[in-house]
């Protein structure tokens, strides 16, 4: 069989979703094409020659451009069998099946694939929670490691790997997409396939590693000994992981254990510093515990790298300047990527957030072009505050502005007064993707 996967975006990263089920497929015998649309153009004669065409489907970023490739690839070949898989493929089934996606698969994914390319015939979303035994993703025919997102350490570029060592997430963070497709649950990828992966993007010239894990200690016990053992076997390979503040707090005594086997920094999502919207999202924290989890990190040598949704239907004027000013008073102005201070809360089809009357008495019909249920908040010039701050952060990144910069054009746009005269870390002391974290 003549199977395509495409991936259209996946955060700056040679994508683990399609090196990963093109492994069980070429091990089945299938003859598989890789397309990275986020690296190189829709490749028209794989398209045609395919017998099947599989649309990897991660995030909202991603579906949203599926949305704009999938009618190319259908009058290219109007007989292939189309296929979505991944987060947001169950979440949308109905509308991926009036694009032409006839079968749909969420969860452990690998499995399924093998399935349809044998000939399934089922039709509907499948999402299987099944245990797998992986195999090491096969990445023949990705774009090379220089095509991605780089890290930044004092000012000197490295070239990053992706990897994945765990699925899911134990925990039930009302707006987070893995909710609604594993539930409460997470899957390992076993320790081996991990540490192979690694060694076959560091024969390809990694220097630093990215874990793609919802939440890299949903179980210590299956990830650190996958980071010793990375250490072990290369001494100067960095990496960074993903964390949720909860168990930064409870796990703090693994936090000198990352720091010792190469871990340069931890992506956590904070989301807000308001508790009354933490405990709307279900984060499972508050702001004192997101004070004392960053002091900790700092006490072990560690960054933290926060991640925001500043703009909610709760947000009022006053709540978004007193998050600028406690990211200048905790000095991490210039840890925060900018587009962070300009993001929105995303609804998107089977969000836990449509669990709360207030969220469904406020939320307008389902968009299916934006892929989301649109709201506005109370105070209408928040939403245009927001659109402006997202314009602001594009053009200064285009023009290749410091974090800081653009976060004194924020601060402005806020009216939230004079800028303080406080210190701040030099931005080249603090690693960074150049793919700033995004959904």
């Amino acid at each position: 069989m003549r199977v395509l996967l495409i991936s259209t975006y996946e955060l700056g990263r040679q994508p683990f979703g399609l090196a990963s089920p093109a492994a069980w497929l070429r091990a089945e015998g299938n003859q598989v094409t890789v397309a990275d649309l986020a690296c190189r153009p829709l490749p028209g004669p794989a398209v045609e020659q395919a017998d099947r065409i599989a649309f990897f489907l991660p995030m909202h970023t991603a579906t949203r451009l599926f949305l704009r490739v999938v009618e190319r690839v259908k009058a290219l070949n109007p007989q292939a069998h189309l296929c979505g898989y991944g987060l947001y493929a169950p979440l949308n089934a109905a509308l991926l099946g009036r694009a032409g996606i006839a079968t749909i698969i969420g969860g452990e994914f690998e499995q399924g694939l093998v399935d349809w390319a044998r000939g399934d015939a089922r039709t509907g979303p499948a999402v299987s929670l099944a245990r797998q035994r992986f195999l090491v993703p096969d990445r023949t025919g990705l774009p090379p490691l220089a095509a991605y997102a780089q890290i930044v350490t004092n000012g000197t570029t490295h070239r990053v790997g992706y990897t994945e060592a765990s699925h899911g997430c134990k925990h039930l963070c009302r707006h987070c997409p893995v909710v609604p497709v594993y539930r409460g649950q997470f899957r390992i990828v076993q320790p081996d396939v991990v540490l192979a992966d690694i060694r076959q993007q560091v024969a390809a010239g990694a220097e630093h590693i990215t874990f793609g894990d919802p939440d890299f200690l949903n179980g210590p016990g299956h990830a650190i000994p996958i980071v010793e053992a990375l250490h072990r076997e290369w001494p100067a390979l960095t990496y960074d992981v993903t964390i949720k503040i909860e168990h930064l707090l409870k796990h703090r005594d693994l936090l000198p254990v990352l720091k010792r086997t190469g871990c340069l920094f931890v992506t956590s999502a904070v989301e807000s510093l308001d508790d009354a919207v933490l405990e709307r999202l279900a984060k499972g924290h508050t702001r004192a515990d997101f004070t004392k989890a960053l002091s900790l990190m700092r006490a072990a040598g560690l960054p933290m790298s926060p991640t925001f949704i500043p703009f909610t239907p709760w947000t009022t004027r006053e709540s978004y300047r007193e998050l600028l000013r406690a990211l200048l008073e905790l000095d991490l102005a210039g840890e925060v990527a900018p587009i962070q201070l300009a993001l929105r809360l995303l609804i998107p089809e089977g969000s836990l957030m449509l669990d709360l009357p207030e969220v469904r008495a406020m939320i307008e019909p389902f968009d299916p072009r934006g892929l989301c249920y649109p709201w506005r908040n109370r105070d209408r010039e928040m939403d245009s505050l927001s659109a402006a701050i997202q314009e602001t952060v594009r053009r200064e990144e285009r023009r290749r502005a410091s974090r800081l910069e653009i976060f004194r054009k924020i601060w402005d746009l806020s009216q939230a007064g004079s800028f303080p005269d406080v210190p701040m870390a030099a931005r080249a002391t603090i690693p960074y993707l150049t793919e700033p974290w995004y959904c």
